[in-house]
C-alpha cells in the first residue's frame, strides 16, 4: 500500500480572508513523506504539478486535520478530486475515539516524547518574510512526526498525549485504516 504522509503550511491566515474556509487561504508549501520510496519532499505552490503524479498512485493520504483542513486546501489546486482518494485524518480519528480535538504538538510530546519545532503562525510569518527554507524544514518536521504517530498508532492501537503535565492515553481502532480503496485518480497523468 504507498501511503502519502502530508501537510501545508499557508502564505496567510483566516483573518487575512476573513472567513474560517480553508479554500480562500493559499498555499505556500506542501511536504510529504512518500512509503513507496520513504523519502520527503516539498513542493512550494508553483511546483504542486510535480505533486500530482505522486498523490494519484497513492492508496492512501495521511494527514493531521487534513479532512477538514488539508484536503479541502489542496483541493483548491488540483485538476480533479482528492476526495476519491482514501484519507486517513489522525485528528478526526482521535475526535471519534475521544471525543475532542487536541494539538499534533501534545501527540508528539506524549507519543514520541519530543516537540514540533514551530507553528503554523510561524510558518506564515516566515512566508511573509520570504524565509522559504524555514518553512520548508518546519513542515517536513510536521510530516515526519505525523508519519510517526501514525505508524504508532498502527503498532500499538493508541496515542499518547501530554496535557498539563500528565501523560493520557487515546485508545484507537486502527483495524481498518488500511484496508484498500478502489478509487485510482488519474486526471493529469496522460491517458
Amino acid at each position: 500500500m504507498r501511503k502519502i504522509t502530508f501537510d501545508i503550511e499557508t502564505r496567510n491566515f483566516f483573518s487575512d480572508v476573513g472567513k474560517n474556509d480553508p479554500t480562500l487561504l493559499d498555499i505556500s508549501i506542501v511536504a510529504i513523506h512518500d512509503s513507496e520510496t520513504d523519502t520527503y519532499s516539498s513542493f512550494l505552490q508553483d511546483e504542486l504539478h510535480k505533486l500530482w503524479p505522486i498523490i494519484e498512485r497513492a492508496d492512501m493520504l495521511i494527514g493531521f486535520n487534513s479532512d477538514h483542513f488539508d484536503i479541502p486546501l489542496l483541493n483548491k489546486y488540483y485538476p480533479g478530486d482528492l476526495t476519491k482518494i482514501k484519507s486517513l485524518d489522525i485528528l478526526k480519528e482521535i475526535h471519534t475515539s475521544f471525543g475532542r480535538r487536541m494539538k499534533l504538538d501534545q501527540l508528539a510530546e506524549g507519543t514520541l516524547g519530543k516537540n514540533k519545532i514551530g507553528h503554523g503562525a510561524d510558518a506564515t510569518n516566515w512566508w511573509k518574510n520570504g524565509e522559504i527554507e524555514k518553512i520548508r524544514e518546519y513542515c517536513i518536521d510536521d510530516v515526519r512526526i505525523t508519519k510517526e504517530i501514525y505508524d504508532y498508532a498502527i503498532l500499538n492501537q493508541k496515542l499518547i498525549f501530554k496535557e498539563g503535565g500528565n501523560l493520557n492515553e487515546v485508545k484507537l481502532d486502527t483495524g481498518k485504516w488500511e484496508e484498500p480503496n478502489e478509487h485510482k485518480l488519474t486526471f493529469t497523468l496522460p491517458f
